[in-house]
């Protein structure tokens, strides 16, 4: 049975998405609709992915019977609203990261799911490559001995893209690139809740936080430490070290195809995705993650056990705490 796919945004992350969905057999995944806020872009988004129905409000999409499970591509402030409505219709629903802007707003979103019965997501696509596997199973087999230190590091210069720097969609670094990092650090250390977090950023000059640098300790004495920057290029490149040895994943380390495990080095060609064109790097490896779901639903799951609710929850404490100690809010944090 093939899973049907309502897309909510039109977007350029909803565009990858939806590429993907359509490189995989349609007797598996199949898009059955799409809305945006403005129909006449969901017109055309709609012709160029041959979807059967386009509508001009997330509202219809919502309503629409033929969707099993929506797919959130909007910008991060206007998640909560979509989730919220494609819950309360029945739909399970596959929110892009960050879920929400603040622990609040995932906390609403993860207690209607649980309090409806449904599937709820964070679409942190990063876990599902095959590198990152290859990492985690070297960490829990024990081939790097006992851990003791995890590092990411993510930036580039985001600037020149609207809402990276746009303090009322809550840009910055943290929420958009940052994720990847400490969800990386999260990872190797169970989805622990981390006893101290310490931070210092570096303000852009519209509010939002251009460059922050997090220590995070762990149960057992053991710490990770992440970079992001939305003006600066870092290494993104992850690494763990234990007792035994270190295990690397390389550039571009949020969307990897390459993992180095004490000295070996093993690479993943992303799935085949012929001459199709995407807006962001790897695009072809969201096929992990559009995979992953489908299993989880055809399983019955109500979550991820990759991503849980729980994790997506602690990933948003993290965010906050760190926003707290540098000095940013956003218009939607409760004041």
């Amino acid at each position: 049975m093939a899973v049907r796919w309502g897309i909510v945004s039109a977007g350029l992350i909803s565009n990858d998405f939806t590429t993907v969905l359509r490189t995989l057999p349609r007797s598996e995944h199949q898009v059955v609709a799409v809305a945006a806020r403005d129909l006449n872009r969901a017109k055309e988004f709609a012709r160029k992915h041959d979807i059967p129905k386009a509508y001009g409000s997330y509202e219809e999409l919502a309503k629409d019977p033929n969707v099993e499970v929506a797919y959130i591509g909007t910008q991060h402030p206007q998640h909560k609203a979509a989730v919220l409505l494609c819950l309360a219709a029945g739909k399970a629903v596959l929110c892009e990261k960050p879920m929400g802007v603040n622990t609040a707003e995932v906390r609403e979103m993860v207690t209607k799911a649980r309090s409806r019965g449904l599937f709820l997501m964070e679409a942190i696509w990063t876990r599902f490559f095959p590198a990152i596997e290859a990492l985690r199973a070297a960490v829990t087999q024990g081939t790097l001995g006992d851990i003791r230190v995890a590092r990411a590091e993510f930036g580039k210069n985001l600037t020149h893209v609207p809402r990276a720097v746009d303090w009322a969609q809550a840009g910055g670094g943290l929420l958009d690139i940052g994720i990847y990092c400490i969800q990386f650090i999260s990872m190797v250390f169970g989805g622990q809740k981390p006893e101290k977090i310490s931070a210092v950023g570096r303000l852009h000059e519209t509010g939002v936080d251009d460059t922050v640098t997090v220590l995070l300790q762990y149960p057992g004495e053991v710490h990770g430490s992440f970079t992001c920057s939305i003006t600066a290029q870092l290494s993104n490149t992850a690494y763990v070290s234990g007792t035994k040895g270190m295990a690397q994943i390389l550039d571009p380390c949020w969307c990897p195809t390459e993992v180095t495990v004490k000295g070996d080095h093993k690479e993943f060609p992303l799935p085949p995705a012929p001459s199709k064109e995407f807006n962001f790097t790897n695009g072809a490896g969201m096929t992990y993650e559009a995979k992953h779901v489908r299993e989880c639903l055809r399983k019955g799951l109500k979550e991820s056990p990759v991503i849980t609710l729980a994790e997506s929850e602690l990933l948003a404490d993290i965010l906050e705490e760190v926003r707290k100690a540098i000095g940013v809010t956003f218009p939607q944090d409760k004041h």
